[in-house]
């Protein structure tokens, strides 16, 4: 069914304002356009590309829960958390990401995204990597987004431990494991008196 501009554009506002992650991409598909047309629309209506909009949710809504470290240190974009608990991350690999020769993302960038992960869900002011098994699964090629999820897993009051499982997807297809045991500070003093 076509649709007028006008429209259009009052859907595509819904649309954003009821999933901030979806992407020019999806959009288009959606409303049977290319992804220029819904690149311009989005201009119109002043509504930020897709990474802009995932800062400023992450921000407005994330800034004040994160103890353990800033919000913009954890490597990708954090659009969910709740302190330990579980947390959600996204990450775009781009051109700098990647080695030259094969388009292949680094894993060092992958390992940063996962552990930036369990860090920020640790709710304490100190969080440290003691030890992480980790796993890669399959390579991450240029454009692709990773998904990260990290869940706390354990919680060791006596040892100040914490484990916390993050597993990255691209699409529905794991592509990383990492199983991160967590130092932190005040986990005694708020879980257990001596």
């Amino acid at each position: 069914m076509k649709r007028t501009k006008k429209e259009r554009q009052q859907l595509l506002q819904e649309t954003i304002g009821e999933n901030p992650f979806v992407t020019d991409e999806d959009l288009a598909e959606q409303f049977g356009v290319s992804v220029q047309t819904i690149r311009l629309d989005r201009m119109e209506l002043s509504i930020p590309e897709l990474r802009e909009r995932i800062k400023h949710v992450a921000k407005s809504r994330l800034t004040d829960e994160v103890r353990s470290l800033p919000i913009e240190e954890v490597i990708g974009d954090v659009i969910d958390i709740e302190l330990d608990s579980s947390a959600i991350s996204i990450f775009d690999v781009r051109k700098e990401h990647v080695f030259v020769r094969n388009g292949i993302a680094r894993g060092h960038h992958l390992f940063a995204q996962a552990n930036s992960l369990a860090v920020a869900v640790i709710n304490d002011e100190l969080a440290l990597t003691e030890r992480a098994t980790i796993r890669f699964t399959r390579p991450v090629r240029e454009g692709e987004r990773v998904v990260a999820k990290a869940k706390v897993t354990e919680v060791n009051a006596k040892k100040e431990r914490t484990k916390v499982e993050v597993k990255s997807y691209v699409e529905k297809e794991l592509v990383f494991r990492g199983d991160f045991i967590m130092y932190r500070s005040n986990i005694r003093a708020e879980g257990e008196a001596e």
